[in-house]
């Protein structure tokens, strides 16, 4: 892990940049704090680090004064990564699927997430091992939002990620319901029931597929933009019960 700037923001947060093994990345970690504290990785849609900086930051100060560091990293195939053409493709399918009023068929939805989670979950582990030795962060660890799919294969085959926060807000392949069954951990679930975007009826479908034994649905009204603060409030409270 390679620091190539840090800087200081509101709140006491102190925000490095680094790149591991090329893969850029941001590190938040509460400055003032007299002992390692848990780390919660977020997770985010792939619209790149720079779009998505100011709501991520915004999470990483409300982490903070919860307590807790926070961690993201650029997606493949994202902002300044190397190109990958079938993402791209995939993508771009899905665009004209919308825009025709097509529905989005089992094999895109299969062409878009499953390469996206093989890709991605190593990544995610190998910036861990990276991470937890860092003077600071102590463990353990949570995962938060992003690409639910990506959550999910986490929850199974990471044993360092102990508790998820996750957000029913994107397009679930049919081979992750069966994973889903194999999640122990604790799950805080997050539906906008009106997301334009998000087939309501599959959300809650894989949230009865989750093997875990303490799990919650937190449906609110409105859009996948549309999410209130008192959900933020939910999550915090989800995280400081399970990570301290």
């Amino acid at each position: 892990m390679h620091v190539t700037s840090e800087q200081l923001l509101d709140g006491g947060v102190l925000e490095r940049e680094f790149t591991l093994e090329e893969i850029p990345g941001l590190l938040w970690t509460p400055a003032s704090a007299s002992a390692p504290v848990p780390l919660i990785l977020l997770g985010h849609p792939p619209l790149g680090l720079r779009e998505m900086y100011p709501r991520l930051v915004a999470r990483a100060q409300r982490c903070a004064a919860e307590g807790f560091a926070t961690a993201a990293l650029e997606l493949p195939g994202i902002g300044d990564r190397p190109r990958w053409p079938a993402a791209e493709q995939a993508r771009a399918d899905l665009r004209r699927a919308r825009e025709a009023g097509e529905p989005v068929s089992d094999e895109l939805v299969d062409a878009l997430i499953l390469p996206l989670v093989e890709k991605t979950v190593p990544e995610w582990q190998a910036a861990l091992d990276a991470f937890l030795p860092l003077p600071g962060i102590g463990g353990p660890v949570g995962y938060s939002g992003g690409v639910i799919s990506i959550g999910i294969r986490l929850a199974v085959v990471e044993p360092r990620i102990v508790a998820a926060g996750l957000f029913a807000g994107s397009f679930v392949p049919r081979a992750m319901f069966e994973e889903a069954r194999q999640v122990t951990i604790p799950l805080h679930v997050l539906l906008q029931w009106d997301d334009e975007g998000n087939d309501r009826q599959a959300a809650l479908d894989l949230f009865d597929a989750f093997g875990s034994k303490e799990k919650s649905l937190h449906a609110n009204m409105g859009g996948h933009t549309g999410v209130p603060q008192s959900a933020a409030d939910a999550a915090a409270q989800f995280f400081a019960r399970h990570l301290k």
